[in-house]
């Protein structure tokens, strides 16, 4: 059970380690973005993916280790950290460090969400201010912007009696 916990305290300490990577990274991914930098963009994304990738791989490892530390304890309900914190009374150094690890590991994710959210919030104004200039530019098209009219005052668009670039009379 002791060495368990050992090692769930590394993987837990590993996972931390990326989250404070993670951070500075999706800081820069807001300047790029208010910069609108597309290739320093795809830079940044992929790094992100790549501590994506870590972090899946060790919390794979972590759900696995939580699962035996059920199988040892005997318990059938779901385990989370602050439960298993809970049932540590008689190994205090190891409480102490799940509980310290718990509480970096949440405010790490937070200040990540936070960032996260702020950089869905410009992308978001990003992509609706590309919509109100597609929506401009497709409704100048579409007015004639010809304002000549015919004898009978009905509007002349000498757009309308042109079928391509070539005149066929000639």
């Amino acid at each position: 059970m002791a060495s368990l916990i050992e090692e769930l305290i590394d993987v837990l300490n590993k996972e931390y380690e990326i989250y404070l990577q993670l951070i500075p990274i999706t800081g820069d991914k807001t300047q790029v973005i208010v910069k609108n930098d597309i290739n320093t963009l795809q830079k940044i994304t992929e790094k992100e993916q790549e501590a994506v990738d870590r972090l899946s791989s060790l919390e794979h490892r972590r759900t696995e280790i939580m699962g035996s530390i059920q199988t040892v304890l005997n318990i059938k309900e779901s385990l989370n950290l602050k439960a298993l914190t809970g049932l540590l009374d008689k190994q205090p150094k190891e409480q102490q460090a799940l509980s310290v690890l718990h509480d970096k590991l949440n405010d790490a994710i937070r200040r990540l969400a936070d960032v996260n959210n702020r950089n869905k919030t410009l992308i978001q104004q990003s992509l609706d201010m590309i919509e109100f200039n597609m929506n401009f530019i497709q409704s100048t098209r579409m007015s004639p912007g010809n304002n000549t009219y015919t004898k009978g005052a009905s509007p002349y668009d000498a757009q309308s009696f042109q079928t391509g670039m070539f005149d066929a009379k000639q």
